[in-house]
């Protein structure tokens, strides 16, 4: 599993971060999103696919 974030789509509203705190951090000089942690276990996955439904602007995605 591959997780990114379009920096471009992310509006830094921070509910992934809020979802999934292992996993993603709203980056402070930037204000968007970003992804922290690369080798997830069965609670990452589960709060990942949680955070991709409900990332307002669809900015998060699994390959």
């Amino acid at each position: 599993m591959e997780v990114s974030i379009d920096n471009e789509l992310c509006t830094g509203c921070g509910l992934c971060e809020e979802t999934c705190p292992n996993v993603f951090k709203l980056n402070e000089d930037t204000d968007v999103a970003e992804v922290i942690k690369t080798d997830y276990d069965e609670y990452d996955e589960e709060c990942i696919k949680e955070s991709v439904e409900n990332c307002p602007t669809e900015a998060i995605t699994i390959e």
